[in-house]
């Protein structure tokens, strides 16, 4: 199956070249889909993080609707926790969600993150690439976020990091490693009045406390939302798109999913050979604009015949 052929086969195909994805990930047509699409981004790739119960499902939510409003289409990966008797996804994120199921223009898929302690799948990576090359939007919801689990940053070009009022987390959950990942925090539920003001100070304190901004040149915006009032998402979509915008100029956004790509490769051949077949793989440096997909097939294979 080609891009192009699901462009044209819609919502269905799609699915489809997911399923064929995750049941054969080393097929030379699945390599060959990934190389196609790596080499035709569109999308700007939101990811969204934060502890469990914050409201990431009900701003993802609010999020679809408002780009949807705007003409973009959004393609949505939600990581969802597993099943511990089929090792699939719970579905819990998905069901919250209230696309319209007719609606061509929005796609979610949900993930099981299985035993991946990072917040996402590993087929995350490779969802995301196809759904890059399809839609103007991926939003991809991580399972919910702890200390060490910052893997989102090595998937997005734009991270969101949420925090609830009157739970403790906005200092908790700002620690070294989750504060070094958000390009954007949203305390969420800022209908709660001042428990929000405080939250929002607090997570000013934090980030202030951690030096150096993630990324020069940008500081990090602490917006505040109400996602069932649709308060605050006009605000936090500007602060997505100017992210973006900065992303754009002096070539730091093709540097960032070059980067990515190199770590999704090195972290693919440990997984599959350990670290011995980290220590006898050939070069993993990616020139520029060379597909990971395809790369790891040539290493794989010259890993077993070596």
């Amino acid at each position: 199956m080609t891009l192009d052929e699901i462009r044209q086969g819609g919502k269905p195909a799609l699915a489809r070249a997911l399923a064929e994805l995750e049941r054969a990930p080393d097929a030379p047509a699945t390599i060959a889909l990934l190389d196609a699409a790596h080499a035709a981004p569109i999308a700007h790739v939101v990811g969204m993080t934060g502890p469990p119960g914050v409201g990431k499902s009900t701003l993802m939510n609010a999020l679809i609707a408002a780009w949807r409003a705007d003409g973009r289409r959004v393609g949505c990966i939600a990581v969802d926790p597993s099943s511990r008797r089929s090792g699939g996804a719970l579905l819990g994120d998905r069901t919250r969600l209230t696309t319209d199921p007719e609606d061509q223009g929005i796609f979610v898929r949900s993930m099981a993150a299985r035993d991946r302690l990072g917040g996402l799948s590993a087929l995350t990576v490779s969802a995301m690439v196809l759904m890059r090359a399809l839609f103007d939007m991926v939003l991809i919801e991580t399972v919910g976020v702890g200390q060490s689990e910052t893997d989102v940053v090595g998937v997005a070009d734009t991270v969101l990091f949420c925090v609830q009022p009157g739970s403790g987390d906005s200092l908790q959950f700002m620690k070294a490693g989750i504060a070094e990942i958000p390009h954007l925090v949203v305390v969420t539920k800022a209908d709660m009045g001042a428990a929000a003001q405080r939250a929002r100070a607090d997570v000013l304190g934090a980030l202030s406390l951690g030096g150096e901004d993630g990324e020069a040149g940008w500081t990090v915006p602490v917006l505040m939302v109400s996602s069932n009032k649709r308060e605050g998402i006009d605000a936090l979509i500007v602060g997505i798109d100017s992210h973006l915008a900065f992303l754009a100029g002096e070539g730091r956004l093709l540097r960032h999913r070059h980067t990515q790509a190199e770590a999704w490769l090195e972290e693919a051949v440990r997984e599959r050979f350990g670290r011995e077949g980290i220590r006898r793989a050939p070069d993993l440096r990616l020139p520029a604009g060379v597909s990971p997909f395809g790369r790891l097939a040539e290493v794989s294979t010259h890993l077993r015949i070596d």
